[in-house]
């Protein structure tokens, strides 16, 4: 706990969540994306559009979901659509403001790993895939990404590259053809980084309450670079954690 109550993990979904604005239409993951998009809606946003990859639109889900074929999803949406029309017409098409995206491993360029930790055709472990996160951060107009900063998280070399975030540079996304932003922003449990304007590669330039440059850095598994300027956050307000800490996951049980 901090000096005001609230823990490195409701200060990094809290800072998360004030990156979005009132109507912002969302693609939200399940987990951390999830519960920012979700606070997000329960304060300052109550009109963003939260979109999951299951085919719900407008999704106002009272507990946090466990998956995306979560039944309250669906029940509380506007709009349920299919899958292929998820894509194709609303994130192909240009219609989603902000991909929420985590992942196991992430590089300086912002690209993403959750396919496995190790070599592919022998990992130490196998993860979930990529499932809908790489069309995510390609058509998104911007995509956010959310991760616990430990050195295994942010790593010098991806084991597997699942989604791209800047490639290996400048000019990368538009050799692939990919019509998003890319990666804005990083928010993690210490700090947040933002990519170079003129490199891409992902830099310090805010840090979370009671948080060292040095600190990041440690947790940090490639030289990472600190903006001339870096701002420190403001801490979450009585109204936030009140509001984060209602959000519950459902566990099936009649309380």
């Amino acid at each position: 706990m901090t000096g005001n109550g609230h823990t490195a993990a409701e200060m990094m979904a809290v800072a998360a969540a004030r990156r979005l604005v009132d109507g912002t239409v969302c693609f939200v993951g399940i987990g951390l994306p999830s519960r920012a998009a979700n606070l997000a809606r329960a304060t300052h946003a109550p009109e963003c559009v939260l979109i999951y990859e299951s085919g719900t639109i407008g999704a106002k889900p009272r507990h946090l979901p466990l998956s995306i074929g979560d039944g309250e999803l669906a029940e509380t949406a506007d709009a349920v659509v299919s899958v292929p029309e998820i894509f194709a017409y609303w994130l192909q098409g240009g219609r989603i403001d902000v991909g929420f995206l985590s992942a196991a491993q992430i590089d300086r360029f912002g690209n993403l790993n959750s396919t496995v930790i190790g070599d592919y055709e022998g990992p130490k472990v196998r993860l979930p895939g990529g499932g809908g996160a790489p069309e995510i951060a390609a058509s998104c107009r911007e995509t956010l990404v959310m991760l616990q900063h430990t050195p295994r998280a942010f790593v010098n070399e991806l084991d597997f590259v699942t989604t791209v975030g800047y490639g290996d540079g400048p000019g990368a996304r538009e050799r692939h053809g990919l019509t998003g932003k890319g990666v804005t922003a990083v928010i993690t449990d210490l700090c947040v980084l933002e990519p170079d304007p003129a490199t891409c590669e992902l830099t310090l330039t805010s840090l979370h309450p009671g948080v060292t440059a040095e600190q990041v850095r440690e947790a940090t598994g490639w030289p990472l670079r600190v903006a001339e300027r870096v701002a420190v956050g403001a801490p979450p307000t009585p109204e936030e954690l009140e509001a984060l800490r209602a959000l519950k996951t459902f566990d099936g049980g009649s309380g």
